[in-house]
């Protein structure tokens, strides 16, 4: 099958378009043609070998965390899912692949798609919705009339997660930059912080809970917007002790990694508030659950470009550059397998970034919304 491969750590290093053999189907999996995969700093962290040392993959590698396609067969044991079901999935992280035309995942990982997204959509929404789930739901536990402050709120985990604070009833606070402010209020932010004019650690204070995907120092300023029994929760490090334990690194890693959160770790003890290193991981049941808010318009996808399946580097190269930060929208597609036939003159439903109006429009037409025009790309 056609596929985009790793054959070798390389900082910017594009992928290799070319044969690989088409997965092996388990008892407990499903083969699921891929008509969508989305593209996010992770492929490119994977494919600079940042995570090498904690994600020890043989090369080469068929790159791709996130899926939306359909079942062309179940493994012997799997019950919930049969051919023709439109699914969409983050794979386990030691079985990724969606750049390709097919992929074997374990059943378990697997949600049925939701049925007003398109597959371009539904492939946007796997690793950074589960990440959203497992950080508010699952470790912080977020509660009604709770304060939560989420960093980054036009990126592709914060666009989700201040819709599901906000349904789950929370005061939600963001930082973002001044042209991305109409975009998180549309998405229901209470408070928005232009990282850009001030400085959220003077701006906020009495949070119950802090989630952060940016670096050291908006790390420690979080500490200072928390209240006693506060939770900073980071999905971008450093690893906290727990995460170590459950790792199964060699005993010289695991002792580097628990000095790496040494210092974050000593200051929260000290305030009082609780810090912990999140690691997403897949789970077919939390997306069911997405699945159910999405279909009930709770949650909106926010994309941006979408790609052919042939031009996957430029995905990747469009999403490293941060352009698709700088806008709000950090999610990019890449359509492959039977999709891209039925797709090249069809009409499509996208949002707008700015004021998320659903903007219809032909293959290559400009569409248009209440904010500017807006292109989409196939």
């Amino acid at each position: 099958m056609k596929s985009f491969l790793i054959d070798r750590y390389t900082k910017g290093g594009a992928l290799r378009l070319g044969e690989s053999p088409a997965p092996e189907l388990r008892d407990n999996d499903v083969m699921v043609e891929i008509h969508a995969a989305g593209v996010n700093p992770l492929d490119n962290k994977i494919r600079d070998g940042e995570f090498k040392l904690i994600l020890p993959y043989r090369l080469p590698l068929v790159l791709g965390n996130e899926v939306a396609g359909v079942v062309v067969r179940v493994g012997a044991n799997v019950r919930q899912f049969k051919p023709g079901d439109a699914v969409y999935a983050r794979p386990a992280q030691d079985r990724i692949g969606t750049f390709a035309e097919y992929i074997a995942i374990d059943a378990a990982d697997v949600a049925m798609k939701p049925n007003n997204l398109t597959m371009e959509e539904a492939a946007s929404i796997p690793l950074v919705a589960l990440t959203a789930w497992q950080a508010l739901v699952e470790r912080a536990n977020v509660q009604k009339g709770q304060k939560v402050l989420i960093h980054a709120g036009s990126g592709g985990v914060g666009t989700i997660a201040i819709q599901l604070a906000k349904h789950l009833g929370a005061y939600v606070a963001t930082t973002t930059s001044t042209a991305n402010i109409a975009l998180v209020k549309n998405l229901g932010a209470d408070v928005v912080v232009d990282y850009k004019r001030d400085d959220f650690e003077k701006v906020l204070q009495g949070y119950d809970v802090v989630l952060n995907s940016l670096g050291k120092d908006t790390l420690e300023k979080s500490l200072r917007v928390l209240k006693l029994g506060g939770k900073l929760i980071s999905i971008s490090g450093p690893p906290d002790p727990d995460f170590v334990r459950k790792s199964g690194f060699g005993w010289p890693l695991r002792q580097v990694m628990r000095l790496l959160s040494f210092g974050i770790r000593r200051k929260s003890k000290r305030l009082g508030i609780s810090y912990s290193f999140l690691f997403m991981t897949a789970n077919g049941a939390q997306l069911g659950k997405i699945t159910s808010l999405i279909e009930a318009g709770d949650i909106r996808p926010v994309m941006d470009r979408v790609f052919p399946f042939e031009r996957t580097n430029e995905a990747l190269a469009y999403v490293e550059t941060g352009r698709a930060e700088r806008q709000g929208r950090r999610r990019c597609e890449v359509t492959s397998g039977a999709d891209r036939a039925k797709a090249k003159c069809a009409e499509v439903n996208v949002f707008c970034s700015r004021c998320l109006t659903r903007t219809r429009f032909a293959h290559r037409k400009r569409g248009s919304c209440r904010c500017r025009p807006l292109w989409h790309y196939r």
